[in-house]
């Protein structure tokens, strides 16, 4: 009865050991390893106040839905199907939803681990009781978060969440501008198909005119010949351009997420010219750009997240504090199941001693994977920078080459019409015709490509200033693609 009760006496003062010492941990729960945070973009990588290169003014557009202001239907069609259906944009939904649940795991971490159990026995022999033991149980443990291990993995987890939302809202980016990029050139790939045969068709003429003129005895079979030559050369760029408004047409199918077959259709039923986008943009500073900009957000939220996981390392040399405890309760009878219930809770204190080295190494590993985070960081910001200095270039002079390509074509154009008509008089021999219809189809080939190039340098300046993406919903950042400059 002695031993009884000092067993008794010393139970309780183990539980009142246990429960002073998880009082103790939750006072330290405040005492967390530092952690590093993405510095400021500006210590990082120098941001030029202004644009060195492109011209800022122009006017306002609406970034967001820019390839609106292309005005052509099948633009703005083909790119609602992408954003609805590309495969790509799919998976990479999916690697958001993945990261979601990732978020979600780490913070149950920080959570009570509670599980329950029962069980029904039986003795069994000659001396053995005919009652059954009802037995009922709990046991609860938990990590008291005191250095911050738990906190960092749950900050890792949600700068990963962050980064595959921005993912997302980059590749709708870049597949927005890939769609209507590729729709501009299926529109110029039409155009010069176009103009091939129309410029067949009065080779046609020509060749016609010279074996009259041959048959007359008024020009040398040479004529003739050269007539065919420059005949079958345009004939055989027919197919090729074909081909390419195939290839084109399928490649925007894929992109939609469908078959090959609707696209080259809807290309060929509808022709139309070339888009002709506006050639004066307005370019906000290159800081509010690169707060628009997905691809360099999600690089500062991977840098934030690799920062974490280096305090996620550097947590496994402070002591681990663990809290644990069961309650149970047995009976011959449902009645009585609760009528003794006995339990225990227990603290534990785990600290690192020796491994080899090993956490060491892990943390240098993980500093080193943040540390090229930084650099991947630092070089999204010269990329998009690049990118706008480039594109803005580039539409101001395709502009202007489409100036001077539109004179040339008028000019080529008028000069064919002198040069059949004198020819037909004999007025001119066929090398002088053959130069100048050669001249104009290179000019008329060259407008279009000219005016394509046009487009396609919008395309690429609308989507280097962060435009043609929207937040994903559950991502958990702000909606920086609708903020204005000074917001």
């Amino acid at each position: 009865m002695t031993v009884s009760g000092n067993r008794g006496r010393s139970a309780t003062r183990r539980g009142g050991a246990s429960l002073s010492f998880a009082a103790l941990a939750l006072a330290l729960a405040g005492c967390a390893i530092p952690r590093d945070a993405p510095p400021p973009m500006a210590s990082v990588q120098a941001i030029p106040e202004r644009w060195v290169l492109a011209e800022p003014a122009g006017a306002d557009i609406p970034i967001d839905r820019y390839w609106l202001l292309l005005d052509d239907p099948l633009v703005a069609d083909f790119v609602a199907d992408a954003q609805g259906g590309n495969l790509d944009l799919a998976q990479a939904v999916t690697r958001l939803r993945a990261a979601r649940a990732g978020l979600r795991q780490a913070r149950a971490a920080r959570l009570p681990q509670i599980s329950g159990s029962g069980g029904a026995g039986r003795d069994v022999g000659d001396f053995a009781s005919d009652d059954v033991l009802l037995s009922i149980g709990g046991d609860v443990a938990w990590e008291v978060d005191v250095f911050g291990r738990l906190g960092a993995s749950v900050d890792a987890a949600r700068a990963d969440l962050q980064a595959a939302g921005y993912s997302v809202g980059d590749l709708e980016r870049l597949i927005v501008a890939q769609v209507a990029s590729q729709v501009v050139s299926a529109r110029s790939l039409a155009e010069q198909l176009a103009i091939a045969r129309e410029t067949l068709a009065n080779q046609d003429d020509n060749l016609q005119i010279a074996r009259w003129r041959n048959q007359a005895g008024l020009v040398a079979s040479l004529d003739v010949e050269q007539a065919r030559t420059q005949r079958a050369q345009t004939a055989a760029t027919i197919p090729l351009l074909q081909g390419d408004l195939v290839a084109v047409s399928n490649a925007i199918s894929t992109l939609i997420g469908e078959p090959p077959g609707r696209v080259y259709r809807a290309l060929t039923e509808t022709p139309r010219d070339v888009p002709a986008p506006p050639t004066q943009i307005a370019l906000s500073v290159p800081a509010d750009m690169l707060r628009r900009r997905p691809d360099v957000s999600a690089s500062e939220a991977r840098l934030a997240a690799d920062l974490d996981r280096v305090g996620v390392a550097r947590a496994q040399l402070y002591p681990l504090v663990r809290l644990s405890g069961t309650v149970g309760t047995s009976a011959t009878n449902v009645g009585n199941l609760f009528d003794i219930v006995t339990g225990n809770v227990f603290a534990g204190l785990t600290q690192l001693i020796f491994d080899g080295g090993r956490v060491r190494g892990q943390i240098e590993g993980a500093q080193a994977i943040a540390d090229g985070s930084l650099a991947a960081w630092r070089q999204s910001i010269l990329i998009a920078l690049e990118e706008v200095e480039s594109s803005a270039v580039d539409l101001e002079t395709s502009g202007e080459r489409v100036v001077a390509l539109n004179e040339a074509s008028d000019g080529a154009q008028n000069a064919a019409l002198l040069a059949r008509s004198q020819y037909q008089a004999g007025l001119i021999d066929f090398q002088t015709l053959l130069v100048i219809e050669s001249q104009l189809l290179s000019t008329r080939t060259a407008e279009v490509n000219a005016e394509a190039a046009r487009a396609l340098a919008f395309i690429s300046l609308a989507r280097a200033l962060g435009g043609g993406w929207s937040v994903p919903e559950g991502a958990g950042i702000e909606d920086i693609a609708a903020r204005g400059p000074s917001e």
